[in-house]
Order: structure tokens, then C-alpha cells, then sequence
């Protein structure tokens, strides 16, 4: 969508803003011997409690009100039994409709010990995605997000995912423009427009960037099983640096 007025902004910062808060309460409490079910419940009831719905429950029937994802999967993950360990790398994104207004983030981190390799990945993936920010503006490509991404990616040494997208987003958790690439993509001519909302989410990995469908028709791993982290903001597109909407 296109953010047209103060109401617009107010109900989309109201509906970014209670997904970070639900993201930030879930990495503050993840911990290893909990499952991700566990966690899950926690993020879903901050939502409800705030009189938020899923957006992937609700719009999709996902059988989890947030995706939780452990290493090698790196999207898509469903909530369930699996008792989250020492050292894993994990991804949450959470999706969500306040009102009107639906917000998207995600975030990346190791649970419990450090682990050199992933947090030298995920501040590469974090930092990449605040370098996109700083250069996404009205009357810019939007190819410019894919070929920034792509660019860093491979000066820190990796690769972005080339099968996974950001998109539009505001009324409805996934609108047009309906793929925003991680990857460099020259026939693409579209552009940023003033008050356009995006979501904005590059993956980057040490593996080859493709990925595959697990057999419970919605988790995504790498092909080669390797790390991938993500970071993703929902953000107001201006003529300088964007509104980033999903902060605590």
C-alpha cells in the first residue's frame, strides 16, 4: 500500500510496533530446553493480549501464531516439540494485524553460548539490512534493495538466499510490489515511491543461497544445509531514509 495520510502512518507504526514488541519479548526469553511451541505461546498471547491477530494463523491457517525457524531452516519454521538447544541458531519473524494495519519483522540470534561463525553472520545480515535502509528512497530502483544486498553480502563473504523475497505490505500481510529482491535483478524497472510500505528482509548464508520445502509443507532449508540468518523491518518509504514502523 501506499501510506497516504496521518492515519495511515499512526495505524501502521500502532501495528509495527506491537511486532517488535512480541519479537523483543521472544528473544528475551528464549532459552535452551524450552520448545519452540513454548516460545510461540508466549509471542501469541503478547499479540492477543494486545489485541493483535497472527497474520500467518489467520490469513494462512500456519499452524503456529509465529514462525520460529532452527538452523538449517531458516523460514517458514512451525512451532512445535523441538526442545531449542544450546548454541542453535534460530530465526523469529512475526506477523501480525493491529486494527486496519498489519506489521512484519524478524530477527536472528544464537540461543545460550556464542558461537563465532553464526554472530559473525548475523551482525553481517543485520548490518546489511540498515545499509539497505539508508539507501532506499523515493525515486531510487527499487532494485536498489536487491543489488545493496547482494552487494554486501558477497564484500562480507556470503551469499544472499535468491529464492526468498521482501514485499508490500499494509492492509493485507502481502501486497504488491509482491517480490522485493535480495539479489542484483537489472530488468527490474520499478521504483520507490513516496509512502510506499515495504518489507524489508535480506537473508544472507554461507551455503549456496538456494533453498527447499520440507516435507511439512511449509518449513524452508537451505539446500546444502547450511547457516542463514534474517533481519527484516517494515518501513514507510520517503524521500530520505525510511519510517522503520516495527520498533519497541
Amino acid at each position: 500500500m501506499t501510506a497516504e495520510n496521518e492515519q495511515d502512518i499512526k495505524g501502521l507504526k500502532a501495528a509495527g510496533k506491537v511486532c517488535a514488541q512480541a519479537m523483543k519479548l521472544m528473544m528475551e526469553s528464549v532459552r535452551p530446553g524450552m520448545t519452540t511451541a513454548e516460545l510461540d505461546q508466549i509471542g501469541e498471547e503478547f499479540l492477543k493480549k494486545e489485541g493483535a491477530q497472527s497474520a500467518p494463523r489467520t490469513m494462512y491457517n500456519f499452524p503456529g501464531g509465529t514462525c520460529i525457524s532452527i538452523a538449517p531452516v531458516i523460514a517458514h519454521g512451525i512451532p512445535g516439540e523441538h526442545v531449542i538447544q544450546d548454541g542453535e541458531l534460530i530465526n523469529i519473524d512475526v506477523s501480525a494485524k493491529l486494527g486496519d494495519y498489519y506489521g512484519d519483522t524478524g530477527s536472528s540470534m544464537v540461543v545460550g553460548k556464542a558461537n563465532p561463525e553464526y554472530e559473525k553472520l548475523i551482525e553481517a545480515t543485520k548490518n546489511t539490512l540498515m545499509k539497505v535502509l539508508s539507501v532506499a528512497k523515493a525515486g531510487k530502483p527499487l532494485n536498489i534493495i536487491g543489488k545493496t544486498v547482494q552487494q554486501e553480502a558477497a564484500r562480507l563473504g556470503y551469499n544472499p538466499i535468491y529464492d526468498l523475497t521482501g514485499h508490500g505490505i499494509g492492509k493485507s500481510l502481502h501486497e504488491k510490489p509482491s517480490s522485493v529482491y535480495n539479489f542484483h535483478k537489472p530488468d527490474d524497472r520499478r521504483a520507490l515511491t513516496e509512502g510506499l510500505v515495504l518489507a524489508i528482509e535480506p537473508f544472507l548464508t554461507t551455503g549456496r543461497g538456494r533453498v527447499v520445502e520440507k516435507s511439512d509443507g511449509w518449513s524452508l532449508r537451505t539446500v546444502d544445509n547450511t547457516i542463514a540468518a534474517q533481519f527484516e523491518h517494515t518501513v514507510i518509504i520517503t524521500k530520505n531514509e525510511p519510517i522503520i514502523l516495527t520498533v519497541a
